[in-house]
């Protein structure tokens, strides 16, 4: 059960929270009725008013969920709920009224005002999550007035009060929960445009240097044609031309790939714990990789980029922890984050398993695996002769 919990994240917590807590007191109402009416009904009338109660219970709870579902956007609004669940309750107070038209001696309420509270208390909680504040605030007013006529005025404005801050509750529940529901989205929204722009700035610089260099060799390869039907023997140097320019690029190019590879580790730590803490992500980095050869740290530094791709685009992680050790053998990067399911088997992908190739090319490891309750770890292990 506490790993069931953990592997949701903020917002669904919440949700279960504001869900949970409505639903209870909603769920209570027939019990608490029948404790208020008990002492002044006979078995019969109390069994009746109870049963009634509940089918009222089940209907409110339904309009609740609904209610809910409509303000996240999940589904349109319980119109047909809402006038089910009005009905019921002016129903039951008016039989509550109809069968007890007056106080017991004695007592300033009766019965029909127990009911009444009872009633309107579940109907107007239920009604604050399906319709707008004011509309719920006019429903309340309703069943005040309903009380004026046979209560004090104390108990009117009891009751007013304790439904109004019902209705203030709820809403004031909902509205952080459709707050919380939106950032997380953004959350994810971010973090997907952060891996995209990543991509989109290592295929411009591919576009770049690529592309202008094919559109130079595709020019004079065409023009070596030209010459060449002709018996030119231009022909021979604009061919060896093209040759000498493919070879450039080709240098470019390893150039662009070893720039976007080997990156200093400390930039890369820094720069994704930016990124993780802009996504709402807590990221905690031990040690230090300053002291490293400029190859390992390149070799580590995509490790860091990778595995901050994979942490933001497959998990719902709330934490992660990056470990850096350094022996005099060997050298270890662990990346450790939450919110992966604990279940199911880990498919290496593209990109872990480029990670993986390269990282063997060196002489080391690649690990990941899942670690109870809801953790992921991706261990990469380099011999510290790899860049001797």
């Amino acid at each position: 059960m506490i790993g069931w919990w953990r592997r949701r994240g903020q917002a669904t917590r919440l949700e279960y929270y504001v869900r949970g807590t409505l639903y209870g007191q909603l769920v209570v109402s027939p019990l608490l009725i029948g404790a208020l009416v008990q002492l002044s009904v006979g078995a019969t009338a109390l069994a009746v008013v109870v049963a009634g109660s509940v089918v009222h219970t089940v209907v409110c709870l339904r309009l609740a969920h609904a209610g809910i579902n409509a303000y996240l956007g999940l589904r349109p609004q319980p119109v047909a709920l809402v006038v089910a669940g009005g009905l019921l309750t002016a129903l039951g107070v008016g039989a509550g009224y109809a069968a007890y038209p007056r106080a017991d001696p004695g007592h300033p309420d009766g019965p029909a005002t127990a009911i009444l509270l009872m009633l309107s208390a579940t109907y107007v909680a239920a009604l604050a999550a399906a319709v707008r504040p004011r509309s719920a605030v006019a429903a309340a007013v309703a069943c005040c007035a309903v009380g004026a006529f046979s209560s004090g005025a104390g108990s009117t404005i009891a009751l007013g009060v304790l439904l109004v801050s019902f209705v203030f509750a709820y809403r004031t529940s909902l509205w952080i929960l459709g707050m919380v529901r939106e950032l997380d989205r953004a959350r994810h929204v971010q973090a997907g445009l952060a891996v995209a722009e990543e991509r989109l700035r290592f295929a411009r610089d591919l576009h770049d240097v690529v592309g202008r260099t094919l559109s130079v060799v595709a020019l004079k390869a065409e023009l070596a044609a030209q010459l060449a039907r002709r018996g030119r023997e231009e022909a021979v140097d604009e061919m060896l031309e093209v040759r000498r320019i493919a070879q450039d690029s080709l240098t470019e190019l390893r150039a662009v790939v070893g720039g976007y590879r080997a990156a200093d580790l400390d930039v890369e730590l820094a720069g994704a714990r930016a990124l993780l803490t802009s996504a709402g992500i807590e990221c905690r980095i031990i040690g230090d990789g300053a002291a490293l050869p400029p190859p390992l740290q390149g070799a580590l530094g995509w490790v860091v980029r990778e595995g901050t791709t994979n942490l933001l685009r497959h998990s719902e992680a709330r934490s992660c922890v990056v470990t850096l050790r350094t022996l005099p053998s060997s050298v270890t990067l662990t990346m450790t984050n939450n919110g992966v399911p604990s279940s199911g088997t880990i498919v290496f992908g593209g990109g872990l398993i480029g990670l993986t190739e390269r990282i063997t090319a060196l002489g080391g490891t690649v690990s990941a695996v899942r670690t109870p309750p809801d953790s992921f770890q991706l261990l990469v292990s380099l011999p510290a002769s790899a860049v001797s």
